[in-house]
C-alpha cells in the first residue's frame, strides 16, 4: 500500500491511476529511459543505480543526495541487481543484495521503487519493477505467470513497471493484462536500427515510401529525405517519432480504459504480433485473475467480433453462473428458441411472434434462448448484463469453435435441469447445436420447424405441438400465471446476483413477497415494505435497505466497517473486511455498528481489504442503527 498511487478508472486488470510525484504522472505511461539516470535535473522517477558498477556506499549518498534536491517529489528507484528471471533462486543468496530495508534515514523518506522478481521478497515500495522483464517478450506464458505471481504478492495499489518491453504495437496489451508503467527503451533501440514503429507494427525506414503518421517529425518529412541524413541525426529524429507514437497510443489506451472497452481493442490490436494474440488467449485460462478485477456491468456495448469472444471473461462468467446459480421456475416443457439481433429478445419482431403464437399455452412452458457467445440465456435473464447488452457480426455461418461452446452450455444446463417434454423451434446451426445436445445426453428433443422459422407453416408446428403437450391428458400441467411469471423473472435475477443469497429475498418469514409494475421496471415487495428494483439498464437488482438486511442473513456481498456513520463514498481504509466473491459494481451490503448502507461496489473485496486509498463502496442508502 502506498500513498503515493492513487487508482482513477479499472477496466478489469487495466487501470488509470496516478504517481502524485512531481510533476504528477498519469498511468498507464511511458517513461523517458535516458531520463531516468539524469541526477542534475530530475525528472518525476529517477533510477538510483546498479549495484553491479558501484559500491553501496556511493549510491547511498546518492539517494540522499536525490532526496535533499527533490524533496518527496521524486520516485527514487533503489539501488539494483538485476537478473534474468530464469536464474534459480538458490543462486541469488550467492550475491548480496540492496533492499529499501537497507536505507533507513529521514533524508530518504519519499517514494520509492523496488526491484522484484518471482518468487523474490516483497518489500515495502510505492512502485514494484518487474526484474527482466524485457526477456520475455514473445514469451507469452513464462510473461502471463511471471507478472500474476507478483501481482498477486503485491499490494493492488501500488504500481508495476515492466522496463524494456513497451512498443507501440504492444502497449495495450501491456496494459490490458495489468502493466501501468513502462518506458521508451525498445522505440530508442529501434530508432538507431532505423525501425520506424507504429501501432500497427514496425517498419524498416528503407522499405516505407511515405510516413504513416502525422506528428511533427513525419509531417516534416519523407522517408528519402530522412534516410539521406547522417545516422546521428536521422536516428535522434525517428527516436523522437518512436516516442510519439508509444505515447500516442497510451493515451488512447487510457481512453479506452475510461470508456471501458479496452477489451475489443486488444482483440483487434493483439493481431499485430503472434506472441501478443497468444498472450490475451492465455490471459482468459487465467480466469480467477482476471474475473476478480472484471466488473460485474459496463455501461457499452460488448462487441463479440472475434474468436476470442468466447472465452472473454464476462461470456464465460455469465455461464457459470447460469450453471451454478440459476433455478428455473418448476415446468415440464422446455422451449428453446434461436437468439435475436434485438435486445432484450422479447422485444424483438421474431419472438413477439413466438409468443402471440404460443398464446394462453405459453404459461406452461421455460423459454431459453440459444446464442453466441453467450451459450444459453434463460428469459428471466435477458435483460442481465451481458445478454441485452452484447453485439456480435451475423453471417449465417457458425465455426465448429462456436458450436461446441454452445452446445457444451446447452448440454450443461439439460444434465442438471430435467423436462418432461423439449421442444425446439430452430433451424441451421441451432438445430445442429440442440442435436449435439441431445445425442450426448441421451434425450429427445421435438423440433417445430423445417425451414423458415417465421413461415406460417414453421409457427403452425409450434403452436399445435405445445397445445397437444399442454391438452395431453397425462400431462401435469404445471404453469405459472402473470404474478408467478413476474416474481420468477425477478428471482432469477437476484439469484444470477447475490447466489445463495437471493433466497432471503423471497422467504416469507416477512410476509409473502410481491413483484409491483411493469416490464421491465419491476419492483419486490412485501407488504408496504420495498425490497429491491430491478434496474433495465443493466438487468440487476438495486437493494433497498429493508431488502439489504434480508440478504445480509447470507454473509454475501457484505462490507464491514468500523464504527462510523458514512457521509457519501466509503473509502479503502474504512473497510475492516469484505467478501471475496465481491466485484466492481457489484450492489454490496455495507455493515457497521452505527449503520447500514447499499450502494455499488467501486472495486473488488480483496481490493477493498488491502488497499490504502481510493473509493470502496458509492453508498445510495444510509440506515442508522
Amino acid at each position: 500500500m502506498t500513498q503515493y498511487f492513487e487508482i482513477e478508472n479499472r477496466d478489469g486488470a487495466a487501470r488509470i491511476g496516478k504517481l502524485l510525484l512531481s510533476p504528477e504522472l498519469r498511468t498507464p505511461c511511458a517513461l523517458h529511459t535516458a531520463a531516468l539516470g539524469n541526477l542534475e535535473n530530475p525528472g518525476p522517477v529517477v533510477d538510483a543505480g546498479s549495484l553491479w558498477t558501484v559500491d553501496r556506499e556511493e549510491l547511498q549518498a546518492r539517494i540522499k543526495k536525490i532526496r535533499e534536491k527533490t524533496g518527496k517529489g521524486t520516485l527514487i528507484i533503489l539501488p539494483h541487481q538485476a537478473y534474468l528471471p530464469a536464474i534459480p533462486a538458490d543462486s541469488l543468496g550467492k550475491v548480496e543484495t540492496f533492499t529499501s530495508s537497507g536505507n533507513g534515514s529521514d533524508e530518504n523518506e519519499g517514494p520509492k521503487g523496488s526491484l522484484l522478481r518471482a518468487g523474490g521478497e516483497v518489500q515495502k515500495s510505492d512502485l514494484y519493477i518487474l526484474e527482466g522483464a524485457g526477456t520475455l517478450e514473445n514469451n507469452a506464458r513464462r510473461f502471463l505467470e511471471t507478472l500474476i505471481d507478483l501481482k498477486n504478492r503485491i499490494p493492488p495499489d501500488t504500481a508495476l513497471y515492466a522496463p524494456n518491453m513497451a512498443l507501440p504495437e504492444n502497449a495495450a496489451m501491456l496494459a490490458y493484462v495489468g502493466i501501468d508503467v513502462m518506458d521508451d527503451t525498445k522505440a530508442e533501440i529501434a530508432a538507431y536500427s532505423d525501425i520506424y514503429l507504429t501501432a500497427a507494427g514496425s517498419f524498416y525506414l528503407d522499405s516505407l515510401t511515405e510516413l504513416p503518421c502525422r506528428c511533427q517529425v513525419c509531417a516534416a518529412t519523407t522517408p528519402a529525405e530522412l534516410r539521406a541524413l547522417p545516422k546521428a541525426d536521422r536516428a535522434k529524429l525517428l527516436a523522437a517519432h518512436n516516442r510519439d507514437a508509444l505515447d500516442t497510443e497510451l493515451a488512447l489506451v487510457r481512453e479506452k480504459i475510461r470508456s471501458g472497452n479496452l477489451r475489443e481493442y486488444v482483440e483487434g490490436q493483439c493481431r499485430v504480433k503472434p506472441w501478443l494474440t497468444a498472450l490475451l488467449r492465455l490471459g482468459d485460462f487465467e480466469y480467477s485473475y482476471l474475473e476478480e478485477r472484471v466488473p460485474a456491468f459496463r455501461q457499452n456495448q460488448l462487441l463479440a467480433d472475434t474468436s476470442e469472444a468466447l472465452s472473454r471473461i464476462e461470456v464465460v462468467r455469465f455461464a457459470r453462473r447460469i450453471q451454478e446459480r440459476y433455478i428455473p421456475p418448476d415446468l415440464d416443457v422446455l422451449l428453446l428458441l434461436p437468439c435475436a439481433a434485438r435486445k432484450p429478445y422479447s422485444t424483438s419482431q421474431s419472438h413477439q411472434k413466438f409468443i402471440l403464437t404460443l398464446g394462453k399455452y405459453r404459461k406452461f412452458v421455460h423459454e431459453v434462448i440459444i446464442t453466441s457467445p453467450l451459450g444459453i440465456v434463460p428469459r428471466e435473464l435477458e435483460l442481465t448484463y451481458p445478454a441485452a447488452h452484447y453485439d456480435t457480426a451475423v453471417t449465417g455461418h457458425w465455426d465448429e469453435e462456436e458450436k461446441a461452446w454452445v452446445s457444451g452450455c446447452l448440454e450443461a444446463y439439460l444434465s442438471k435441469h430435467s423436462y418432461k417434454v423439449i421442444v425446439a423451434h430452430v433451424e441451421g446451426a441451432y438445430r445442429e447445436i440442440c442435436e449435439r445436445a441431445a445425442e450426448k445426453l441421451g434425450i429427445e428433443i421435438v423440433y417445430t420447424a423445417e425451414e423458415s422459422l417465421m413461415s406460417y407453416e414453421s409457427l403452425s408446428s409450434l403452436k399445435n405441438t405445445v397445445e397437444s403437450i399442454c391438452t395431453s391428458g397425462n400431462f401435469s400441467r404445471k404453469s405459472q400465471n402473470a404474478e408467478e411469471e413476474k416474481k420468477n423473472f425477478v428471482k432469477a435475477i437476484a439469484g444470477y446476483q447475490f447466489g445463495e443469497g437471493a433466497g432471503h429475498l423471497f422467504s416469507e418469514e416477512a410476509g409473502k413477497p410481491v413483484v409491483k409494475g411493469r416490464f421491465p421496471k419491476y419492483q419486490l415487495f412485501v407488504g408496504k415494505k420495498q425490497l429491491a428494483t430491478l434496474v433495465p439498464q443493466y438487468g440487476m437488482l438495486a437493494l433497498s435497505p429493508e431488502g439489504a438486511e434480508m440478504v445480509l442473513k447470507s454473509e454475501k456481498y457484505v462490507v464491514k466497517i468500523d464504527d462510523f456513520i458514512p457521509r457519501g463514498s466509503i473509502l479503502a481504509p474504512g473497510v475492516l473486511e469484505a467478501d471475496p466473491e465481491i466485484r466492481p459494481n457489484d450492489e454490496v451490503i455495507v455493515l457497521g455498528k452505527k449503520a447500514l448502507c447499499v450502494g455499488r461496489a467501486a472495486m473488488s473485496g480483496r481490493e477493498m481489504e488491502e488497499s490504502g486509498r481510493g473509493v470502496a463502496v458509492d453508498t445510495r442508502h444510509v440506515k442508522k442503527l
